[in-house]
């Protein structure tokens, strides 16, 4: 069973310098951190193209404003899997932060961050464990210890550790964080459930299930309340319960939901994501599961398309 990790990214759209106060800069970056918001990622990219086209127009290139948009340009390339455009993006945002406003400041945390998480999900975990523990670092020193930012570099350096199955070293800075952004935060707010989503597939992964249910459920409702019923995270946490069921062999309650993810990613991504496919194939592996092969060919030739479509 494939299951949908959700990441804690550092949006750094809305972190607007004041010494830039271009009205169309910062309404395209209103409009854009909008966009990202509901989920509708394409447009979103669009906008964000035409913030960054404002920012380089207008000031120098070194700039923190431009390094800003760039980060936010990269990170709507990541939530649709276009790794390749996202990487340079970074890259070209870290030194412009670096040298504008300091290497151990927050938004080269937040840069650093994102350009690992690329690198993590392109399975380039060599590459991605220095940044992240270097942003945890800087979090820690700019922040203090129980600061949300701490909160979301613990929990990205985590998921780089679950990704290679170590899990020993993820689990402590999963329950760390967590109780980081409940305090701060509060419960109910949708980085806690992102948080909560990432100690739930730990569990997950170990088959301790009756740990994580009640954890993947909480991280649904939040999700629905704050974003509503067809927002990709409420895909994600539909597509993990259903995992966490089929794999204890409960396929009535899991097809469903399964269904439903499908559907939801499809809406809100876009029919040839890898999200989709994963969507898919899980729910094609639950048909063959139960006996049902000619149920689960369309979907593996869907999910096998959006695959080869991808490389």
């Amino acid at each position: 069973m494939k299951q949908l990790s959700i990441y804690l990214a550092m949006i750094l759209m809305t972190l607007c310098s004041n010494t830039f106060a271009t009205t169309e800069w910062e309404a395209l970056n209103h409009e854009l951190e909008t966009l990202h918001q509901q989920g509708d990622y394409g447009r979103a990219t669009v906008v964000a193209k035409k913030a960054l086209q404002t920012a380089e127009q207008t000031l120098d290139g070194n700039h923190p404003d431009i390094a800003t948009s760039l980060n936010s340009l990269a990170l709507l390339y990541n939530d649709q899997a276009q790794y390749a455009q996202a990487e340079p993006l970074l890259k070209r945002a870290l030194p412009i932060f670096e040298n504008a406003v300091g290497q151990e400041t927050p938004e080269v945390a937040a840069t650093l961050n994102n350009l690992a998480m690329v690198y993590r999900k392109q399975g380039q975990y060599a590459q991605a464990e220095p940044l992240y523990k270097r942003a945890l670092a800087i979090d820690e020193k700019v922040h203090g210890p129980d600061h949300p930012n701490v909160a979301i570099s613990l929990n990205n350096l985590a998921q780089l550790y679950q990704a290679q199955a170590q899990y020993e070293q993820a689990e402590p800075l999963l329950k760390r964080a967590l109780e980081i952004l409940e305090k701060t935060l509060g419960p109910n707010h949708p980085t806690v459930a992102m948080s909560l989503n990432n100690l739930a597939l730990l569990h997950n992964a170990q088959k301790q299930y009756a740990q994580a249910e009640p954890l993947y459920k909480r991280v649904l409702a939040i999700s629905r309340k704050t974003f509503g019923p067809d927002h990709p995270n409420v895909a994600l946490s539909l597509n993990n319960l259903a995992g966490l069921y089929k794999d204890q062999g409960k396929y009535p309650q899991a097809e469903p939901l399964f269904r439903r993810a499908v559907a939801i990613s499809e809406k809100s991504l876009g029919r040839n994501h890898p999200n989709v496919a994963t969507s898919l194939e899980n729910l094609a592996q639950l048909y063959r599961d139960i006996g049902h092969a000619d149920k689960a060919e369309p979907f593996d030739k869907r999910a096998a398309a959006i695959r080869a479509a991808q490389n």
